[in-house]
């Protein structure tokens, strides 16, 4: 039988506020978001200011109206239930009796039952979930089949174990600033090998096809065509999350599902593991190797080169703004606080939309933009 939940007088809540915590509630349910706070797209400072309120409203809005997974991602944070002996008196709206994970118990042994929230958002149990999370999860989600879709996009705030070696659990998982300083140095010498390249006045544009209309590349050129690649990179960041990290797997094959989650499926499942925000440089490595391999059989050598460095620079910008948009508090009113609004939003309601990371310019021309939130006016 389950312990009865902690509850706590109004003035033990106002002590753990006092003491820096942020504990917010949602009628008479409790949640420590003190663990959260640096996380949450409205900034930090806006949940600090609600410490110790009723959030209920907050949840229904205006002006954001928050989504089944963020109510079931609050429940991970349950502390307790506010206790009823307090002299203090609620006043409760109706509608706001929905807001809240769970409503609070009747006191009528011949009324309904209590009522809960959507079975999609019941509360993290990490011993009936799906899978057995004390063991590595790659080799499990492969058996969930038809559930795998709706399992993967119900995010955790846990950290999660891939692999049972060590050694390759280690490679799957990278600081931020280690993509910074592999691959920065990178980008310097092959621009300097560029731009040095370039103002021998030996590179020519179609000399393949014919000498006599081949357009010679300067040196002054290299800006613009790193700048390509970097626009190119754009392109080929949207196309890759798009088509490729949120394929959907078929439920009957195990083996791109389990590469799905691999790939994809597991920063969706537990958006905010620290360890797992940016791409680890062994298998980037491998990637980046291939597309350089193609622009070399595309273009000439070193106009091949300038695009790729161009490139790559794009992609130590893209990673290092990802772990910013899910760890950074961008201020308010910035474009990276709108992206990191974005990008949550992509992660806890709109899967299916919202591919651009470092720039929403490609979800409009393949129109997968997430629609502004309406405005609206709360009901009596």
């Amino acid at each position: 039988m389950a312990a009865p939940p902690r509850s706590f007088s109004a003035a033990e809540v106002r002590a753990r506020c006092a003491q820096g915590s942020c504990v917010v509630r949602c009628r008479r349910r409790l949640y420590d978001l003190s663990a959260f706070v640096r996380l949450h797209p409205g900034g930090e400072q806006l949940l600090r200011r609600r410490a110790g309120t009723d959030v209920s409203a907050a949840l229904d809005g205006p002006p954001h109206r928050h989504s089944a997974n963020a109510r079931r991602w609050l429940e991970q944070y349950y502390l307790g239930e506010l206790r009823d002996d307090d002299d203090e008196e609620e006043e409760e709206e109706e509608g706001s009796r929905q807001s809240c994970p769970q409503t609070e118990k009747p006191t009528d042994a011949a009324a309904p039952p209590a009522r809960r929230l959507d079975p999609r958002c019941k509360t993290v149990d990490v011993d009936k979930d799906l899978v057995d999370w004390r063991k590595p999860l790659l080799w499990q989600v492969g058996y969930l089949g038809e559930k795998y879709d709706e399992w993967v996009h119900q995010p955790v705030d846990r950290p999660i174990r891939l692999f049972h070696s060590d050694f390759l659990e280690s490679l799957s998982k990278t600081a931020w600033y280690v993509v910074f300083l592999v691959w920065t140095p990178v980008v310097l010498y092959l621009s300097w090998v560029s731009y040095t390249s370039l103002a021998q006045g030996n590179t020519r544009l179609f000399s393949s096809f014919t000498t006599e209309y081949s357009i010679p590349v300067h040196k002054y050129y290299f800006p613009f065509i790193f700048l390509l690649g970097m626009f190119l990179w754009s392109l080929l960041e949207y196309l890759i999350h798009r088509f490729v990290f949120h394929m959907k797997p078929p439920a009957s094959n195990y083996y791109l599902i389990t590469l799905h989650f691999l790939l994809h499926g597991q920063h969706h499942k537990s958006p905010f593991d620290s360890s797992r925000l940016v791409f680890p440089p062994v298998p980037a490595s491998l990637v980046i190797g291939f597309f350089y391999g193609v622009l070399q059989l595309l273009l000439p050598e070193v106009l091949g080169l300038s695009v790729f460095v161009g490139g790559l620079c794009g992609y130590v910008v893209y990673d290092m703004m990802h772990y910013y948009l899910h760890y950074g508090s961008p201020k308010k009113g910035t474009y990276l606080y709108g992206l990191k609004a974005y990008h949550v939003k992509h992660h806890f309601e709109h899967q299916k939309s919202g591919f651009g990371i470092s720039t929403r310019f490609w979800d409009r021309p393949f129109r997968t933009l997430i629609p502004e939130e309406e405005t609206f006016e709360k009901e009596d």
